[in-house]
């Protein structure tokens, strides 16, 4: 590990940290506790209106592309992002009991009308969600505090580019 020349040295974090000590907090715990808060604040909302965050992941996924997915593709592409392996697969279950999902006789899967009226009923919860997480941020400042968070990532897996 290289020293510290020339860089802002890092304080543990400290939820009250001032404006002046922002630049010494670690990146790890602010942006695992906006994570965590974030999705907290999704999922409850969610909850309210009998609905899982995979659940609204699987109805943009099934209407999102050029083809309807089969639900192998829906599976593999969701998977790395749920807690376990089985995740989606149970998801895509419960979303053919409701109703919103149905199999088509090339074994892949369409929304139905009700599913389509819940994607569009989580799509408008989503964006009021998102207004109340970005009260007060314009895009210019979330853009660049995404570029920063890309390249962090990039800097760790080993490549250097954004």
């Amino acid at each position: 590990m290289k020293p510290l020349t020339g860089t802002t040295d890092q304080a543990p974090a400290n939820p009250a940290a001032t404006e002046d000590m922002l630049a010494t907090q670690p990146i790890g715990y602010w942006s695992g506790r906006t994570q965590a808060a974030v999705t907290r604040y999704l999922r409850d909302a969610m909850a309210r209106i009998d609905v899982t965050q995979p659940q609204y992941w699987v109805l943009n996924c099934v209407n999102g592309g050029p083809e309807a997915p089969s639900r192998e593709e829906v599976v593999s592409q969701l998977t790395p992002i749920v807690d376990g392996q089985h995740e989606i697969a149970r998801v895509v279950d419960q979303l053919m009991h409701r109703g919103w999902l149905r199999i088509d006789a090339r074994q892949r899967l369409q929304l139905t009308d009700a599913g389509e009226a819940a994607r569009v009923r989580l799509r408008e919860l989503a964006s009021e969600v998102r207004a109340v997480v970005h009260t007060g941020i314009s895009d210019e400042e979330y853009v660049a505090v995404l570029k920063v968070l890309r390249r962090m990532v990039a800097n760790v897996e080993g490549d250097g580019n954004s």
